[in-house]
């Protein structure tokens, strides 16, 4: 009856044009809906709850990660109503800008993008997805990793179609840099993306080298590839040459060109050049790692321009493996010759005036094949190229090749399904070192690792896996952590504190990062000799505050070192130390292995406690980390 009383009252109050109190208006709404309170007033720093919130809060959110859906439009396909790659690459490079933005509070520019592989392609109707986020922010610029999906909105169907990297340098007044903050990785994807972006920068920072190296070491005469029937086409007939002028749509709000339209364009004239080899419409399957020299703004003339580099041919063998991309396997013939070509093209701007020199502002290469109605890459013309340019830019293209499927093969690839024992040779080391690191670094960053068995100061750890039974074992020393991993990397040293080893010998110093190592080891139980390893032992000082130093090790094989009769072979996938500083004179030294077939026994034994023997190796190795910590002739033997 009272509130019926004050509706009335409310009711003349409206009708006389008298201003109603917020807070009697408000109680007054609450009771139509079946209160009979006032509402309670929030205590400070108390959050207003969104209507129809769950009482479970939902899992935090990194706050970088953007995620954009486009729906395919005819517009933004190709004659084949597919997905044109200009157009994925536009969207890519949009979201990854403004995840870098989200990060760093300014603008940001493109300043690289790794591999990327198109594992499919996009019809008109189905909706790309794309989320991107940060992995990590060095000084001034920050890794950014995309993963591109498509949804069919019929079907329900997702897949996967590339995952890429991207490196963006943010930008105060002027085009300065502006230092970023660290970004701090809370889930354990995050953590593992953090740790490997470390590896990932410095693989591009020598990507340059790598190729010099190659073609240095190959043959300066490289023969040209016959084939039954074919004549060769010149070079010079798919060279393309266009115009673009750089309009406002095309940049960003800080006037300079969208890196993804840059890219855009280029695969425009890429995709021209291909098609005039082969006299087809291509498909675009990778793009190789490129770097953006310097801007371009509003108002400049962009030249694209495209060449054939060179074609190639992949022999496919039923039950071996198929060149990309993947297709059903066909029933006949037993083998099949595919193709693929390599497009060069760049970039080039200028203003207003001619007389001005033009400014380099990108270069890339670009993989297309050629496929047939049953979605099998068809043979493509060979190349004939022009004397002088034209050459060294065919024998750049193989050794690009090679690098290409090192990198895609090796680096790409979970690590189980990389061969245990990779062939080691000089044009692969980068690589491999880059596997070996990032590896161990991925087996650090698990977060579901048990403590099994403590004993004194020394802790054990397991981690269970489908196919693996990994451990970790940990302890504090009172040592610099700079000095432990200075012992520690010197597998020459390492039969002073671990029984197991007999000897090792540097076969190869690679580079001061990177060794190579024969060990021998003692005899396992129900062997009759003893084992022998041909080791990659790769170590890597801390990026920032925060990261660990790191040795990492892993079987290869080398041809001067093949398995022989006196010893039984063994191999390791994964396994290391991690060091990392507890104050200035206390380190926290972590051992990690992911166990293999022949290991499994001895390290269930140690687990269950029916053996000490690995936590009597760590002991000891404390004891010569104490010992040799002053030792300043050590200090200078040690690697």
């Amino acid at each position: 009856r009272a509130t019926l009383l004050l509706y009335r009252c409310l009711l003349k109050m409206v009708k006389g044009n008298i201003i109603v109190p917020e807070d009697i208006l408000s109680f007054c709404c609450n009771g139509l809906q079946g209160s009979t309170s006032p509402p309670r007033a929030r205590e400070p720093g108390e959050r207003e709850e969104a209507p129809g919130a769950m009482a479970s809060p939902s899992p935090a959110r990194n706050p970088t990660e953007v995620q954009m859906s486009q729906l395919v439009l005819p517009c933004h396909t190709n004659h084949r109503g597919e997905l044109s790659t200009g157009q994925l690459l536009k969207w890519i490079d949009t979201a990854a800008c403004l995840s870098a933005e989200r990060h760093a509070g300014c603008p940001c520019v493109t300043a690289s993008m790794d591999d990327i592989y198109f594992e499919h392609t996009i019809s008109v109707g189905q909706v790309v997805n794309i989320k991107a986020k940060v992995n990590r922010a060095f000084n001034s610029s920050m890794e950014v990793g995309i993963q591109v999906s498509y949804e069919d909105l019929c079907s329900g169907k997702h897949c996967s179609i590339c995952k890429a990297y991207a490196t963006f340098v943010a930008q105060g007044p002027l085009g300065s840099k502006v230092r970023l903050e660290p970004l701090t990785p809370q889930t354990e994807e995050e953590k593992i993306e953090y740790s490997i972006a470390a590896e990932r920068r410095r693989m591009r920072l020598v990507h340059k080298d790598t190729l010099k190296d190659l073609l240095t070491r190959s043959t300066q005469e490289t023969e040209l590839e016959t084939r039954d029937g074919s004549e060769a086409v010149p070079a010079e007939r798919t060279r393309v040459e266009s115009v673009e002028l750089v309009l406002p749509p095309h940049a960003n709000h800080q006037g300079n060109t969208f890196g993804g339209q840059i890219m855009a364009w280029m695969e425009n004239v890429a995709t021209i050049a291909a098609s005039r080899l082969c006299h087809a419409h291509p498909t675009l399957r990778a793009i190789e790692m490129f770097h953006f020299r310097g801007p371009s703004q509003v108002g400049d003339r962009l030249v694209l321009k495209a060449i054939v580099n060179n074609a190639f041919k992949n022999r496919w063998v039923p039950g071996v493996g198929i060149p990309f991309p993947p297709s059903p396997q066909p029933s006949a013939p037993s083998s099949l010759i595919s193709g693929s070509m390599e497009v060069g093209v760049c970039a080039e701007a200028y203003g207003q005036e001619m007389s001005v020199s033009r400014r380099h502002i990108n270069s890339a290469f670009m993989t297309f094949v050629v496929l047939d109605q049953e979605g099998h890459p068809r043979t493509l013309p060979m190349v004939a190229p022009e004397p002088g340019d034209g050459e060294r830019r065919y024998r750049e293209a193989s050794a690009r090749k090679k690098i290409r499927l090192d990198r895609k093969y090796v680096i790409s690839c979970k690590q189980t399904e990389v061969p245990l024992s990779v062939p080691w040779d000089q044009s692969n080391k980068v690589y491999l070192s880059y596997n070996n690191v990032s590896a161990l670094k991925m087996l650090v960053a698990k977060a579901n690792w048990v403590l099994a068995r403590e004993k004194e100061k020394v802790r054990m750890y397991t981690l269970e896996e489908d196919k693996f039974l990994s451990f970790r074992i940990e302890m504090s020393v009172c040592i610099t952590a700079s000095r432990a991993f200075s012992l520690l990397s010197n597998l020459r040293r390492r039969h002073e504190w671990d029984s197991h080893y007999v000897s090792a010998e540097l076969v190869q110093k690679v580079d001061d990062d990177d060794m190579i190592y024969h060990v021998v080891s003692q005899k396992l139980r129900n062997e009759n000799k003893p084992q022998d390893f041909v080791i990659l032992a790769s170590r890597r000082k801390p990026c920032s505050k925060g990261d660990p130093y790191v040795v990492a090790f892993r079987s290869v094989t080398l041809p001067t070192h093949p398995a022989r009769a006196e010893f039984t072979r063994g191999e390791t996938l994964c396994s290391g130390f991690c060091i990392w500083p507890e104050s200035e004179e206390m380190s926290k030294v972590a051992y990690y292995n992911q166990a293999m077939p022949g290991y499994l026994n001895y390290v269930t034994t140690n687990v269950a406690g029916l053996s000490s023997d690995i936590c009597s190796t760590f002991e000891a190795c404390e004891k010569f980390l104490l010992k040799n910590k002053e030792d300043l002739i050590s200090q200078l033997q040690d690697f």
